[in-house]
């Protein structure tokens, strides 16, 4: 499984305690065990905290709000959804917006990410409808 070391386990213990609200509510979905996927919360990987992890499936879920826009965030963000895809993760990016517009919605999704074998969402949006290759 995908580790950190004690530094970043101690800082996503951290941030456990402190999860913004979009977090908050993706989790109270994600820890039922949708689908029989089993998700970690904060979960630490090298020097990151990953928002939730999959480790059966090895696909982390990040949600983004609006600072993920600002300053260096963009380039630090490419910077960690590189590493993770060379340890072998695929990170699909969540809008914080779209966890509040359709959370079940953002569930599904999930889940045919997590079953499916589709490409990381990291750096081209959501993979096209069952079909439309």
């Amino acid at each position: 499984m995908l580790h950190g070391p004690k530094k970043t386990q101690k800082r996503a213990a951290k941030l456990r305690k402190s999860m913004s609200l979009p977090e908050v509510l993706l989790w109270r979905e994600l820890r039922g065990r949708p689908a029989g996927l089993r998700f970690r919360r904060q979960h630490p990987a090298g020097g990151y905290v990953l928002d939730f992890y999959c480790p059966l499936h090895r696909l982390a879920i990040e949600v983004d709000g609006e600072v993920h826009a600002r300053g260096e965030q963009p380039l630090r963000d490419v910077a960690r959804d590189e590493w993770l895809s060379r340890q072998g993760v695929r990170i699909v990016r969540v809008p914080a917006a779209e966890v509040f517009a359709d959370l079940e919605a953002v569930v599904r999704h999930i889940i045919y990410i997590a079953r499916g074998d589709y490409p990381s969402t990291a750096f081209g949006g959501p993979p096209p409808p069952p079909g439309e290759d």
